[in-house]
């Protein structure tokens, strides 16, 4: 009887162990159903995020290949406009030098009139003969002085151009 009794527990420790297995094995198996309806939605949602972020990377590649075209349209512009500020630059440059030379011409000039009105014999009174005598030499000088401006005029002038034919 002891057998039997022994075979009788075991029999119902057997059933026990079976029965809290088959507890674990369902609880086990909810959860794995839970995880893997989880992980089939994370997988919908990756889908659908990996077709939007392709759409997305389209739209940015178009958008690209537009501005690229629309600055090599703009290029052309931004190199004139360059060219027209260091013409600009050339020009001002240029009149600065004009002005400068002018402004000492006319400082030597009115030096000159005033050094030659302290030497002027307009003050003197004069002689009928003597009067006669200035009033020829300043003819004579006067169609010299014109002759010499301008030569002095074209040689400016032909400085200016080679100037500017050696200027960088």
């Amino acid at each position: 009887m002891i057998i039997e009794l022994s075979v009788a527990l075991v029999a119902v420790a057997f059933a026990v162990l079976v029965f809290f297995l088959i507890k674990t094995l369902k609880s086990a198996k909810e959860s794995l159903d839970k995880v893997s309806q989880t992980l089939q939605e994370v997988q919908k949602t990756i889908d659908e995020l990996t077709y939007e972020v392709k759409t997305t990377v389209r739209h940015a590649n178009d958008i690209t290949v537009d501005v690229q075209g629309k600055i090599q349209k703009i290029d052309p512009i931004v190199d004139s406009v360059k060219n027209l500020g260091d013409v600009m630059n050339e020009l001002t440059l240029t009149m600065k030098q004009v002005s400068v030379t002018a402004i000492e011409k006319f400082r030597k000039s009115r030096e000159l009139k005033t050094k030659a009105k302290a030497v002027s014999i307009e003050e003197v009174s004069l002689t009928p003969s003597e009067e006669r005598t200035v009033q020829s030499y300043e003819a004579a000088k006067e169609k010299q002085s014109k002759g010499k401006i301008a030569t002095a005029l074209k040689g400016v002038d032909a400085a200016a151009a080679i100037w500017q034919k050696f200027r960088p």
